[in-house]
């Protein structure tokens, strides 16, 4: 697609890059997101000030990283670089929260673009789980699966970060998690992940915060530990 197609399913942050683009990162936005970006938040300008490209794929507000989610994400990832440029060599990573971090994990796994990190706050990581944990999903994950042919299980499954480890790349991930989350919880999602990722020598750094919120608010040092982790992709290309 060209720029303007990209510009119209993604929000993307050309404008605020200050130096020659380093890496691209992938911002994926939480469930039922219906907003427009209109500008970066603090956090975003200070990747671009630091060479990243942040792009905010429109994926779906309901789309649970599905089948036709990754297709429009391979798709948006492959214009980037040849509308911008770059050299395959320059760093993708994946970023999101909730649902967001949910995509950030899972789009690792069948990206055709090689992910070189991940960032995952708060993360659904078990879908069967979550698809039972709040009356308000059902109807969010049924919809992501219309049409598919295969029963509710077998979908789980390939969407589930949880069950897809031993695919997903050998790549850094950076996972928060609240310890009294109440939205997505912690000990049936994010601990259950990650021990699954140490049990298979993964490089999976976990922080675990005290406190009762859904992705924030987070302490300075895990929020700062969260940026050095993102921007040594970065100084590694200079």
């Amino acid at each position: 697609m060209n720029k303007e197609a990209m510009k119209q399913t993604a929000w993307i942050g050309d404008e605020f890059v200050q130096q020659p683009i380093r890496g691209v990162i992938l911002s994926f936005h939480g469930l039922g997101s219906p907003d427009l970006r209109v500008e970066p938040d603090s956090e975003e300008l200070n990747w671009a000030k630091n060479g990243f490209l942040v792009v905010f794929p429109y994926y779906g507000p309901w789309s649970w990283m599905n089948r036709q989610s990754r297709e429009f994400v391979d798709n948006l990832v492959a214009s980037v670089y040849q509308v911008y440029g770059l050299s395959p060599e320059i760093p993708l990573l994946t970023y999101g929260g909730s649902m967001g971090g949910f995509s950030a994990l899972l789009y690792t796994r069948y990206a055709k673009h090689p992910i070189a990190g991940c960032v995952a706050i708060c993360p659904v990581c078990d879908l069967e789980y979550h698809f039972h944990e709040r009356p308000d999903l059902p109807r969010t994950i049924r919809h992501a699966f219309l049409g598919y042919k295969e029963d509710l299980e077998s979908l789980f499954r390939e969407h589930s970060p949880v069950c897809q480890v031993g695919a997903m790349p050998r790549i850094p991930y950076f996972i928060i998690h609240i310890t009294g989350d109440t939205r997505v919880n912690k000990v049936h999602h994010s601990d259950k992940l990650v021990a699954e990722m140490r049990k298979q020598d993964f490089e999976v750094t976990y922080c675990e915060v005290p406190g009762t919120g859904h992705c924030g608010p987070l302490p300075e040092e895990v929020v700062n530990a969260k940026t050095q982790f993102i921007l040594n992709y970065v100084r590694a290309c200079k």
